[in-house]
């Protein structure tokens, strides 16, 4: 019978060969690629020393093809739990160099547990995908994990923070997983994502295409809107993940964590008195807008390529987290359209989600015309934005910075869809449409008929700027609460932040509603 000592000898030289992962060579070609193992990434993401294992004896139990006689180490994924910034987490990270980090039953089951784990603690849980997919070994046990997985997703929503990082290879079924999650942070030039491959799109269609230009970060990042994050390398995607959770709550029944910044409440922008230009087609940039208004001028944005004609981040104001949806004037004059409207509704339900006040601000013309937009759903796609903004219960603020024309209005946090405090500088234009085109139809016979049609158009123009491109009517009518000069908007929103903190709504009981999808 052995001794303590030589038991415990075996399980320091059980976990040293597990901790070897694939072995040597399969680690050093892994890393030639620029890419961390899954036990640096774990290393990386958490603070020093405070990643615990679990399950890192879990090995499959395949007898089919020759399996039962493969030792796969940890069979092919990390699990555990650890802190950022102090503040508990469970992550796992698929293991490349080992069985390429292949799917199976217990590969699975060890996600599932501390999936399980994270939802009854209340904490995020952090998914670190590298994985040549389906272990096919074991034909419909590795489906089954992974609809045990996508379940567990879906039972987590709204729940706790589900973050995925993409940090390999990601596809067939692997890729619903972190679909389902809140956020996904994709590395340039060694991860990408995609239902089929490039072999088989080739077969089936002939189309040609790379890895790259079909899922990779870029390409999910700028032009799909499924991936939130494009970082440089592994050690970048895991700081922004650390920075992503400094700004959310642990759980849905929690607020988000308040920092102190250094930046004074009161303090002015007096450069917000001359952003916006004189003309009201010329553009400015609503990200200085932001930066002026937000403590340091910090502004974290997902979906910063995606939709850029509208913008979305998390910052704070006077320490506080909050979420911003604002209009671009600088790209298609911040109008709204399918992909914009997407983003900005996906991101208010997760504000709404875990807590996190809104603050929206409106420079918006219109929806974008087109047949194109009209057969995208347009109708569908915007509805969305309105149900959105509607359903959410966190402090709701709004700030009009110009143009705030017709249904955009309405859609953009407006009063009627439930703005707690709506501001409007002395430059908003609040109306059911532009003047040029208001006078052109109100005024059509009276212009047909003029002398000079020109002349007349333009005194038409003139005459509906004076009466309704300004915020007086609606602050006449209560929908705005208060013109505020530009430089005292970071005092004015910090005041509202603070006195609507308490806020409590509900909402009639139902088990959920139909959000047009």
């Amino acid at each position: 019978m052995a001794t303590v000592s030589e038991k415990i000898e075996k399980l320091k030289a059980l976990e040293k060969k597990i901790r070897g992962m694939g072995g040597e060579k399969a680690v050093e070609k892994h890393k030639k690629d620029g890419k961390l193992t899954a036990r640096e990434r774990l290393d990386h993401f958490f603070d020093p020393g405070t990643f615990r294992e679990i399950d890192m004896f879990v090995s499959h139990r395949c007898v089919n093809f020759g399996m039962e006689n493969e030792t796969i180490p940890s069979d092919g994924v990390i699990t555990g739990h650890g802190m950022v910034e102090g503040r508990p987490v469970f992550a796992f990270a698929q293991d490349f160099t080992s069985r390429a980090g292949s799917l199976g039953e217990m590969h699975a089951n060890k996600i599932c547990k501390v999936m399980d784990m994270a939802l009854k603690a209340g904490v995020p849980v952090v998914g670190m995908n590298d994985s040549g997919g389906a272990r096919i070994q074991e034909g419909v046990d590795a489906l089954f994990g992974y609809g045990n997985i996508f379940f567990r997703n879906s039972n987590a929503s709204g729940v706790i923070p589900q973050i995925s990082a993409i940090m390999g290879p990601t596809a067939g079924g692997a890729v619903y997983s972190p679909a389902m999650t809140d956020f996904i942070f994709m590395v340039k030039n060694t991860s990408y994502m995609f239902i089929t491959g490039p072999e088989v799109i080739k077969s089936v269609t002939g189309e040609q295409i790379t890895f790259e230009d079909l899922g990779g970060a870029m390409a999910h990042n700028a032009k799909s809107g499924v991936a939130h994050f494009a970082c440089e390398n592994d050690a970048d995607a895991l700081a922004q993940i650390r920075k992503l959770l400094s700004y959310l709550p642990s759980n849905n029944m929690e607020d988000p964590p308040i920092v102190e910044t250094g930046d004074a409440p009161q303090r002015k922008s007096p450069e917000l008195d001359t952003i916006i230009p004189d003309s009201p087609n010329a553009s400015y940039d609503m990200e200085a807008v932001i930066k002026s208004i937000v403590d340091n001028g910090e502004f974290f944005q997902p979906h910063e390529y995606y939709a850029k004609n509208i913008l979305t981040g998390f910052a704070r104001l006077n320490g506080r987290s909050i979420g911003i949806i604002a209009n671009q004037p600088k790209v298609m004059a911040g109008c709204l359209d399918v992909d914009a409207s997407d983003k900005a509704s996906r991101f208010i339900r997760f504000l709404d989600a875990f807590n996190i006040p809104i603050l929206t601000i409106a420079d918006v013309p219109g929806y974008l015309p087109g047949s194109q937009q009209e057969w995208g759903g347009i109708i569908r796609h915007g509805a969305k934005l309105l149900w959105s903004y509607s359903e959410a219960t966190v402090p709701k603020l709004l700030l009009i910075t110009r143009k705030d024309y017709g249904g955009a209005y309405i859609a953009m946090s407006s009063k009627h869809l439930g703005a707690d405090m709506a501001f409007a500088w002395p430059t908003a234009e609040i109306a059911v449409m532009g003047a040029a085109g208001a006078a052109n139809i109100i005024h059509r016979k009276e212009i047909k008929d003029a002398a000079n049609p020109d002349l007349k158009r333009k005194e038409k123009i003139d005459e509906y700027n004076d009466l309704f491109s300004n915020p007086y009517i609606a602050a006449n009518r209560g929908y705005i609460d208060s013109v505020i000069l530009p430089s005292d908007t970071r005092s004015r929103l910090i005041d509202a932040l603070e006195i609507m903190s308490g806020k409590r709504e509900m909402k009639p009981a139902k088990k959920h509603g139909n959000i047009p999808l």
